[in-house]
């Protein structure tokens, strides 16, 4: 095998160890994946390799259904790419509310690479890190602990949750109105845990959607067009901007989203959500008595 250093050098996508020489970083485009693999030595390299040959293709082939995947997934719209299908799988659970595919596309390109690295090798753990939407592994009697920021812009750490193996999480994912995407609600940060990423994508959209005070002159909020011509969410309102809101307001907005989180927990979507804005915060799991105070730094919510 050759030196890991050189190993993975590409014409094409990124493909490179970092600097600590355990963790892998690939990048296409706007896919940025941060991936560690524990094990023997040459089953992580091994792993590695087949992450970084699925993923050669994996950009090119979201764009080329791109079009299709900005629809509404109740337009029931076919798709063939592999990754496409996690998305829309992912999303239609929810498509009582508007929703497209595009709603998971991270988390579900986290799955895919996850399921070809490990797929026949050996390994304790691993992750698939995509811009803070992780898919992982677990082998018997391991677990992985997270943290639960409560805001974003300063990375302010509110708590940690820890899933250990018997637990069915495989999927953790982030949502909000500061994130990388367009956000219909108004919540700082919605972090959901479910059993792969995509879905806990999807969920965290609309959980982070439903965390919001739809008359409040306190809210600016733009087109989504007008600020991409191309996005997925058309003519609907995104939040641009949040002035100062009171306590009882902020109570509001988060049961909304808690309320919708309860739903969604019960029709067995996600198994815990932790949601936050302006300071405060709420969260709930499923057969978890989750509660503020258990989201303390540290401490095994999940163990």
């Amino acid at each position: 095998m050759s030196d890991p250093a050189t190993a993975f050098r590409d014409d094409g996508p990124v493909a490179a160890l970092i600097s600590d020489g355990r963790r892998l970083h690939l990048q296409h485009g706007p896919i940025d994946l941060i991936i560690e693999a524990e094990g023997a030595r040459d089953e992580v390299l091994e792993a590695y390799r087949q992450a970084r040959g699925r993923f050669r293709t994996v950009l090119l082939e979201l764009v080329d259904e791109l079009a299709l995947l900005r629809l509404g997934v109740d337009q029931g719209v076919a798709l063939d790419g592999v990754v496409a299908k996690r998305m829309k799988a992912a999303v239609i659970p929810f498509r009582d509310d508007f929703i497209t595919p595009m709603a998971a596309v991270a988390g579900a390109v986290a799955d895919e690479v996850l399921e070809s690295l490990t797929a026949g090798r050996m390994l304790s753990r691993a992750f698939v890190n995509n811009g803070g939407d992780i898919a992982f592994h677990l082998d018997v009697g391991e677990r992985y602990t997270v943290a639960l920021v409560s805001d974003p812009v300063d990375g302010r750490i509110a708590g940690r949750a820890t899933v250990a193996d018997e637990h069915p999480v495989r999927g953790i994912a982030t949502s909000g109105r500061h994130g990388r995407s367009h956000s219909l609600g108004i919540a700082d940060a919605v972090t959901v845990l479910a059993t792969t990423a995509a879905t806990a994508d999807a969920a965290a959209t609309m959980i982070a959607n439903a965390v919001d005070l739809p008359t409040s002159r306190q809210i600016a909020r733009t087109p989504a067009r007008a600020l991409y011509p191309d996005s997925d969410l058309g003519d609907r309102l995104v939040t641009t901007g949040v002035s100062d809101l009171g306590g009882d307001e902020i109570d509001a907005a988060l049961e909304a989203g808690v309320q919708y989180a309860i739903k969604a927990r019960d029709k067995g979507l996600i198994e815990a959500a932790f949601l936050a804005l302006g300071g405060q915060t709420r969260s709930l799991g499923a057969g978890m008595a989750l509660s503020r105070e258990e989201f303390e730094p540290g401490l095994e919510t999940m163990g």
